[in-house]
């Protein structure tokens, strides 16, 4: 397949990736979204295989990453669309990047979690950017599943996938989930975090499959599903300090996981 020059506003294609860049619905809509750069244009060829569509700039065309990325879509018969760097700038959100984005599907979770399968539960984290790293320390620790429940900022928009840095793709994400269903039928333990309670994470054993639930940035876990957990454990910190964001508070309850693990094997 050749490449496809688009010069004109009124294309069809290109109000429909104007339309995209823009609205979460008509991503929602079409079951795709953008990706936004070279880093995630090349983790999704490493993990999910081939885009749908191929899009960059005039003056992106010869850069040598986006030329190898190019040459890939074109040997697996993608359709790739170069713009104008005018059209181009409305689509990208990213500042002083290169010029480049894939047009993919959301791909579809499976709706079960086995019971042996390490999980994160988030109960309306609305912060893309709390989200995205959220999910990238979920990676990082060996999660391979991740529960949204309903409140939570989508997944797959384009800010949550820049912030994720590629996790998405090697993640199960369900979205819309009924959280307190979810952990009403789990049969590993489901564990949340309070500065609160007096059990700290360093002196719970975690090496055997469990779920975590991580709350809303400023309101925290609802009321009725803390209550629903297994244990609330607490992450020791510095008395008379703020505490932690959400998604330090995730990285250190993963990693602190992850090292019980690794010391088990």
């Amino acid at each position: 397949m050749s490449i496809k020059p688009v010069t004109s506003r009124d294309n069809p294609q290109y109000k429909q990736l104007r339309q995209m860049a823009s609205s979460s619905p008509a991503r929602r809509k079409l079951g795709k979204t953008l990706l936004d750069g070279v880093h995630l244009c090349e983790a999704w060829l490493e993990h999910r295989g081939r885009p749908e569509l191929c899009v960059f700039s005039e003056s992106a065309r010869h850069h040598p990453e986006v030329s190898r990325i190019l040459e890939r879509c074109l040997s697996m018969d993608v359709e790739c669309v170069q713009l104008p760097d005018a059209l181009f700038s409305p689509l990208s959100q990213v500042e002083q990047g290169v010029a480049l984005l894939f047009m993919v599907p959301v791909p579809v979770a499976h709706t079960t979690v086995a019971p042996d399968t390490p999980t994160v539960l988030l109960d309306k984290l609305q912060d893309p950017g709390n989200l995205g790293s959220v999910l990238r320390s979920a990676a990082a620790a060996g999660i391979r599943q991740v529960i949204c429940g309903e409140g939570t900022a989508s997944a797959w928009s384009p800010k949550v996938l820049r912030a994720g840095m590629g996790a998405h793709f090697v993640l199960d994400i369900v979205e819309q989930a009924d959280l307190e269903q979810w952990i009403a039928s789990a049969t590993v333990p489901v564990y949340a975090t309070s500065s609160h309670a007096t059990v700290s994470i360093y002196d719970m054993p975690l090496s055997a499959p469990c779920a975590w639930l991580f709350g809303h940035e400023g309101a925290g876990i609802s009321p009725e599903l803390l209550s629903r957990v297994t244990t609330v454990l607490a992450i020791p910190q510095q008395a008379g300090v703020e505490s932690m964001n959400v998604a330090a508070a995730a990285a250190v309850c993963l990693f602190e996981q992850r090292r019980q693990l690794l010391l088990h094997r």
